[in-house]
């Protein structure tokens, strides 16, 4: 029982280790890659990506034999192993050395190794090979009853003392949905120091797009019409009320902007990879700045929007702190973002990516607890001024922001759950919902901005008033008319005049007119 637990633990490990180095584009190029020593065997990963079933044949056209077609294509693989290993053959040998090719659904990990002894040996040993269970030399495999081909096997040879063994092209059909693994494996120690060059090309029936990644382009595209009507509809307020517009209008306006160019981007960067198979370099670096622009510009929006710029406050006063917090912010996340998008095509180590993690988790942090402690300020200035419009504006901001932090909160959770309880991607074809749900998330909080903070032909419920203590009610004033202020600004106006002409008899209507006093 312990043995047949050790053999999983080791067939899972190195199905997570596979993962952990996986390739997110379609195209997978092998430079001089080196193999690396897993048990008795060596090993080098290929990629692992979602494929979907191919279509149905009769979709396919006859100059097009691939039209509608999930498979991996192997293009120039070479393998080079050392001179030494090579001049340590007898060249009059044919076969000198053997690198396997597996191809591997996840589903079927249990029939890779050494399943009879329930041990953690992935290539064949004399035991076993009396007992006719494989071949010595070659990597354990038992072949599904369902399906005989696989896992699928293929052979490469080195002949005689050729350092160099060329794979045969070939393309691989996928007839069934799921998670496959590619790796290069040999099992003659002799071998050791071998590279691998080439590379594979991978397709789904629609495009080169991976499988998991495949809603996503949808979704984007939807976002991005999203964007555009929540953009039509603040440009139309804007346009209507544009004389009582404040600075903050104009920022809520760049956030919009910038959330439709990136939405827009990052459809046209998927849509370009599932044409072509590769990512646009050009294309991705914009997508990548333009998202971390917009994150930047999000949190010093709700920042700004929380100390009561414009509200209770003519000026931030702290504008060095909040542009140093930003101009931080911004470079983590451009950092982290291209080793999210581009470090799986350069296949950037998991650790890179922690250590970029854990400064945005930290800078996120500071801007949640900077924000909700303004907030807290600017509520309690609001109450101590009277100012009842205001304060409720701001009491159904804080509440709204403290929903979508406590869902922040729930989802990091799930995430993790999900992350640690799918270690090989199994439930690929769900995973989209991680980077979208945040994406919504953001999209949402803006719409509320956007309700809330709406121009209008009042602009004085949330536009700074000065900081008297005799602050105007803001609900009193009329939508169409301010009388009540003139009104009120005269009483005081003839208060004060009373009070510094006591002696006087006669009190001067400012309200005369001086061109009756001419004519009489």
């Amino acid at each position: 029982m312990m043995k047949h637990s050790t053999y999983k633990l080791s067939i899972g490990f190195l199905l997570v280790f596979l993962y952990t180095f996986k390739v997110s584009a379609s195209i997978h190029e092998y430079k001089d890659e080196q193999f690396i020593p897993k048990s008795n065997a060596f090993f080098f990963h290929g990629g692992t990506e979602g494929l979907y079933a191919s279509k149905s044949s009769s979709n396919a056209s006859s100059d097009k034999p691939l039209e509608g077609k999930s498979f991996i294509r192997f293009e120039d693989v070479v393998f080079l192993r050392t001179k030494e290993s090579a001049n340590a053959k007898n060249e009059m040998q044919s076969r000198t050395g053997l690198i396997e090719t597996i191809i591997l659904e996840v589903r079927d990990r249990e029939r890779f190794g050494d399943a009879f002894a329930k041990s953690d040996a992935l290539c064949c040993t004399p035991k076993l090979a009396q007992e006719k269970f494989c071949t010595v030399g070659e990597v354990i495999i038992q072949h599904n009853q369902d399906n005989p081909l696989w896992p699928l096997r293929i052979e490469t040879f080195f002949e005689g003392k050729n350092q160099e063994a060329n794979m045969l092209p070939k393309t691989v059909e996928i007839k069934s949905t799921g998670m496959y693994y590619l790796y290069f494996m040999f099992c003659d120690p002799e071998l050791k120091g071998t590279i691998v060059r080439g590379r594979t090309v991978w397709k789904n029936p629609d495009g080169y797009l991976p499988g998991r990644m495949v809603p996503l382009m949808t979704f984007y595209g939807l976002a991005s019409l999203a964007y555009l009507v929540l953009g039509l509809f603040w440009f139309l307020r804007f346009v209507q009320f544009w004389k009582d517009v404040i600075l903050l209008h104009y920022q809520i306006t760049a956030v919009i902007a910038l959330g439709m160019s990136e939405m827009a981007l990052w459809y046209f960067e998927y849509a370009n990879l599932n044409a072509t198979g590769s990512r646009p370099m050009v294309i991705t670096v914009w997508a990548v700045t333009v998202t971390a622009v917009k994150k930047t510009l999000s949190r010093v929006l709700l920042l700004v929007v929380s100390m009561g710029y414009g509200v209770v406050r003519p000026t931030l006063g702290v504008t060095s702190k909040v542009f140093i917090l930003a101009l931080t912010y911004f470079v983590a996340t451009e950092a982290l973002e291209l080793v999210e998008h581009l470090g799986s095509i350069n296949d950037f180590s998991r650790k890179t990516r922690i250590y970029l993690v854990l400064p945005v988790v930290f800078l996120d942090a500071s801007f949640i607890l900077w924000i909700f402690s303004s907030l807290s300020k600017t509520l309690e200035k609001l109450q101590m001024r009277k100012s009842m419009a205001k304060l409720d504006l701001y009491r159904k901001f804080t509440n709204s922001l403290a929903i979508f932090v406590l869902l922040s909160i729930a989802w990091v959770g799930y995430e993790l759950y999900f992350n640690a309880s799918d270690p090989l991607s199994e439930l690929w074809r769900i995973s989209w919902i991680i980077p979208a749900f945040w994406s919504l998330l953001a999209f949402s909080l803006l719409v509320v901005v956007c309700i809330l903070w709406a121009p209008s032909s009042n602009p004085t419920r949330y536009a700074y008033s000065g900081e008297t203590g005799d602050d105007y009610d803001e609900e009193a004033i009329s939508l169409t008319t301010g009388v009540r202020v003139i009104i009120d600004s005269g009483t005081k106006l003839e208060r004060k005049e009373k009070k510094g002409s006591v002696s006087t008899d006669h009190v001067t209507d400012p309200r005369e007119d001086p061109e009756e006093d001419k004519r009489e």
